[in-house]
């Protein structure tokens, strides 16, 4: 047997003829490669597996997307198959596993599986005296993401500091995408689930932020997902909180091509 590092959340791990540990994910039983991250569908399944059984370490605080955590269906490969259902209600996905249509009944047609290919990830950080150092930040986040995430630096297109928030943005669309490369998806979550303290990681270490040799508290942290194509969502069937959240993902940004735009003057 063997331990894998990348993610807890296997069984039956065994090391293979050329040495690596590979594992089966909790709830699909799809063999998993622990040199690298594994996908955010067999985690989330994995999740969904322990909650039914009662190991699962209840979450402090609520997801920020509109719909949290549900039992999905998996390609064999570990991606999102498109069409998601939970009873009679199913719904199309993109790749980080995100609804972007309305609920519809089972006779539903989810063509194809649209990729999110920009993942802005923004904290905000506790009340400090004197602001963080910009380019220790940029520093910390740029080194953290493509060593302890695995993801090729030049996914990272921007790490901005406007005192007390941070902002990360992952950008990747498929003809980028190389073979063995993870995914911003991924990345994203496992990033996620560190700031919740619910790390993935078989030694259960968080991510500690610290700049400067200082530690960091993030007070809140929030993930938006943009598709290559936009979502279709009628607006007449949307709750109150969906619209909230589609719009703020617009606001956001908007606010951030007007901050680009202005700057440039």
């Amino acid at each position: 047997a063997c331990v894998c590092e990348k993610n807890k959340r296997v069984t039956n791990c065994r090391t293979d003829s050329t040495g690596q540990c590979r594992c089966e994910a909790i709830g699909s039983g799809v063999t998993v490669d622990c040199s690298t991250l594994t996908s955010k569908c067999l985690l989330m399944k994995a999740e969904v597996m322990g909650s039914k059984s009662g190991r699962r370490e209840k979450p402090k605080d609520a997801f920020e997307d509109t719909d949290g955590l549900y039992d999905p269906e998996c390609e064999n490969s570990g991606a999102f198959k498109a069409k998601q259902c939970n009873g009679t209600s199913c719904w199309c996905v993109n790749t980080a596993g995100v609804r972007r249509t309305d609920r519809h009944d089972a006779d539903l047609k989810c063509n194809q599986l649209v990729r999110t290919t920009w993942i802005i990830i923004e904290m905000k950080h506790a009340e400090r005296n004197a602001p963080l150092n910009a380019d220790s930040l940029k520093k910390f986040f740029t080194d953290t993401i493509t060593s302890r995430y695995q993801l090729n630096g030049r996914y990272i297109t921007s790490v901005l500091y406007e005192n007390p928030y941070i902002t990360i943005d992952l950008k990747q669309n498929s003809s980028e995408k190389s073979i063995g490369d993870v995914d911003i998806a991924d990345v994203a979550y496992y990033f996620e689930k560190d700031v919740k303290g619910q790390s993935i990681f078989h030694n259960n270490a968080g991510l500690n932020v610290s700049i400067d040799n200082e530690p960091v508290k993030l007070e809140k942290t929030v993930v938006y997902y943009v598709d290559e194509i936009a979502p279709e969502f009628s607006m007449k069937s949307l709750t109150p909180g969906l619209i909230a959240v589609i719009v703020v993902v617009v606001i956001a940004i908007v606010a951030a091509i007007v901050v680009l735009v202005s700057s440039n003057k």
